[in-house]
């Protein structure tokens, strides 16, 4: 069954009990409007900047908003919004004496560190430097030749780096010296990089202590995993005076497929007072995870969540940080399927005897309060929503500001959350939408960037005391005279018959129901993602624009498995990856064949990762339903992929034959009728080339004939321009084989 129901006005919004909603952008029919091309449209494209909706770029000293521009920066009043110019790219570069070899060419990325002092944190060429454009003075300064930064501190302004070209970890201290955390890194053995694949929550290596006097780090050896052997080919006009070789090199990847064997990380504190390093005494880091470090407000104490291999059991550990001795179990959870620490604790700035945990252990991720002996104070939130991102603390009224899915399981709403009673206020701009916050030192203001379908972008500024915003910027709609399509938004019911599904439909422009359309669909369907929300156009993607103009319908779904939407959702894959989610795509199939207006024999299917996945197994599950399809980097059999994510949804393979068995394609090769292109990064770190070979391996045995389209030395994704062809081919298939 299909529900929509219309957009409702901002008070009706704030009915918790609303499951859908839909507001259709029509399409502008006039004749002499503008058309879209790809260098419009795609990021890579050349008129893309142009294309996309102007924004704002801003930063926080203190509880004061600059605006950053690349020749200017400017003090915001955040009741007016009116703007006061605080000082110029070419003043800075005259009061730091840079010259035009190393003089800095944008203040886009200047950061005020302290909420006190009249400093902005500058990178000229070669250096880092505190200036005080008050007193127009360098106040500090230190050089960064040679070094790929990693993390600055700004108490103890000491920054932690590797060396340029190398692995060795070493920190720059305030007065520039260099003191060596490691001497044995390698290509095996790396030192403050992110580690288990980028999984659990991390995006990097260093956690500097609150007072900037102490540094943990990762180390993570990788010499036990298992070497994949990618390529790197010369350049197209390589000539003999190069001097380098015209043979391809060796550009090995370590990657640790499910069921082999994993590296082993161990986490190291280095004191800058006694230029000493321990280890936290964690035993054998054998075949488990330690994620998501947190450091105490005193900078006494480090926490981790520790996982075990099947990551079923985990444990938050706290660790003395002088002498690495564990202090103790904070909290355990356990899960018959999987338990997956996203977020490291957080302290509430104004009791440092409680701190936040995030868990999805009642079935959604929600917030609790934690006696710093690991005591449960409270549940802070609850329901059939999601906490999706803790944003900061509102101090003074010692709230907690989050963002969440409350409202609608399509919008992300912004919250002050009341510590002692729990009470939830809505705090941005207008209750619609899909906002992204970032607040303030002291929390007590929130900026506040959001979209709506019809709105390409605001940005307002909320007052945490009196709960109103100030609408800071609109900006304008960026394809204002170009032919845009109608985008709709709607649920279906999943394959249990039961949970709704949340779909995008975009119309072809000129869209008449009379006549009968072929219809692309996109799909990505896996974890940890989603493609239909309430941002722009129901968060389109701008190659669906592109395909619209064309003549295609596209459609979207989030099937089950998808994020978001609860434990229960997310966990329905678990074991069997692609089965539930291609089962309820093709509920979507079921509700597209119902409609007058589409051509069921031209029936198309594109996706990108778990997206090529989901390609190619609706087309060889489906083989009669869809005439043509694109997989861009696909799984092709889950035992493949690595061990951090494929074994968290699949087990290993060795404990779940069936399982890898029957969601791997090669079995569906012979089944294959359509038109199949596969496309792959030739350098592919994530999906390895291996996918995609052997499933054509397995297709020549079979008789059957996907096309197959490699971009040489590209990763997982394509980089700058070259994302422009891959769309201009994609659209190109699907326009040999699919519109006619």
């Amino acid at each position: 069954m299909m529900k929509i129901n219309q957009w409702l006005i901002a008070g009706m919004m704030a009915m918790a009990n609303m499951t859908g909603f839909s507001v259709e952008s029509k399409a502008q029919q006039p004749e002499n409007l503008k058309q879209f091309t790809l260098e419009d449209l795609n990021f890579g494209g050349k008129n893309y900047h142009n294309m996309s909706a102007k924004n704002r770029f801003t930063t926080w000293w203190g509880d004061e908003l600059v605006r950053l521009d690349q020749d200017k920066c400017y003090i915001v009043n955040k009741k007016t919004g009116k703007e006061t110019e605080l000082f110029t790219l070419d003043e800075a570069n005259k009061w730091m004496g840079t010259d035009n070899n190393n003089k800095l060419r944008s203040l886009y990325y200047a950061k005020f560190p302290y909420t006190d002092k009249s400093l902005v944190l500058l990178s000229p060429k070669g250096k880092k430097v505190l200036l005080n454009f008050k007193t127009r003075q360098i106040e500090w300064q230190i050089s960064t030749d040679k070094t790929s930064e990693l993390e600055w501190n700004a108490h103890s302004r000491a920054m932690a780096y590797t060396e340029a070209g190398g692995y060795n970890l070493f920190i720059r201290d305030s007065m520039g010296n260099d003191i060596a955390l490691s001497t044995d890194a390698s290509r095996d053995i790396l030192y403050g990089q992110s580690v288990h694949r980028d999984e659990f929550g991390y995006h990097k290596g260093t956690f500097w202590s609150p007072d900037g006097q102490k540094l943990a780090f990762t180390r993570m050896d990788q010499s036990m995993v298992t070497d994949y052997p990618l390529v790197d080919i010369p350049d197209a006009e390589w000539t003999p005076q190069d001097g380098e070789s015209r043979i391809a090199t060796l550009a090995s990847e370590k990657y640790p497929m499910a069921g082999e064997a994993m590296h082993k990380v161990t986490i190291g504190i280095f004191d800058l007072q006694t230029k000493q390093t321990v280890y936290l005494k964690a035993g054998d880091p054998t075949d488990r995870y330690f994620t998501n470090p947190a450091w105490s407000p005193d900078s006494k104490t480090i926490y981790l969540f520790e996982l075990n291999r099947d990551q079923n059991d985990c444990k938050l550990v706290s660790y003395d940080a002088k002498t690495g001795e564990k202090k103790a179990e904070l909290y355990r959870e356990t899960d018959e399927k999987y338990v997956e620490p996203q977020h490291p604790i957080m302290f509430l700035p104004w009791d440092d005897s409680k701190f936040i945990l995030q868990s999805q252990k009642d079935g959604f991720n929600h917030l609790y309060l934690i006696a710093q002996k690991g005591r449960l104070v409270k549940q802070l939130t609850s329901g059939k929503w999601v906490v999706m991102d803790v944003i900061g603390f509102d101090c003074k009224h010692k709230s907690i500001i989050i963002a969440s899915n409350e409202l609608n399981p399509l919008q992300r709403n912004l919250y002050l959350v009341n510590v002692k009673t729990g009470k939830r206020t809505l705090i941005d701009d207008n209750g619609m939408g899909y906002h992204f916050g970032e607040a303030s030192a002291s929390g007590a203001y929130i900026l506040d960037r959001y979209s709506t379908p019809t709105t390409p972008r605001n940005i307002a500024i909320a007052d945490c005391k009196t709960q109103k915003t100030t609408r800071y910027f609109t900006a304008e709609d960026p394809w204002k005279g170009y032919n845009i399509p109608e985008y709709k938004s709607g649920t279906i019911k999943a394959a249990d018959g039961v949970t709704d599904l949340y779909y995008r439909m975009v119309l072809p422009i000129g869209f008449d129901p009379g006549k009968k359309y072929p219809t692309i669909i996109y799909v990505y369907g896996g974890p940890h993602a989603h493609n239909v929300d309430a941002s722009w156009h129901w968060g389109s993607r701008s190659w669906e624009t592109y395909m619209a103009q064309k003549g295609y319908l596209l459609f979207i779904l989030d099937n089950r498995g998808s994020e978001n939407r609860g434990k229960d959702f997310e966990q329905t894959t678990f074991r069997h990856l692609g089965f539930n989610e291609v089962n309820d795509q093709m509920e979507g199939v079921k509700y597209l064949k119902s409609l007058p207006y589409i051509d069921a024999d031209r029936m198309g299917v594109h996706g990108w990762s778990f997206g090529g996945f989901m390609t190619i197994n609706l087309m060889t599950t489906h083989p009669e339903v869809f005439k043509v399809g694109v997989a861009g980097g696909p799984v092709i059999d889950w035992k493949w992929y690595e061990v951090m994510y494929g074994e968290r949804y699949m087990d290993t393979p060795q404990s779940n034959p069936e399982g890898y068995a029957t969601s791997g394609l090669l079995q569906k090769a012979k089944n294959l009728k359509g038109k199949l292109q596969i496309i792959i990064g030739g350098n592919d770190p994530v999906v390895l080339p291996q996918h995609a070979l052997t499933f054509i391996k397995k297709c020549i045995e079979e008789g059957t004939q996907p096309d197959y389209f490699v971009y040489p030395g590209e990763p997982h994704n394509m980089r700058g321009h070259q994302s422009t062809h891959l769309h201009e081919r994609i659209s190109q298939y699907f326009d040999d084989f699919l519109k006619r």
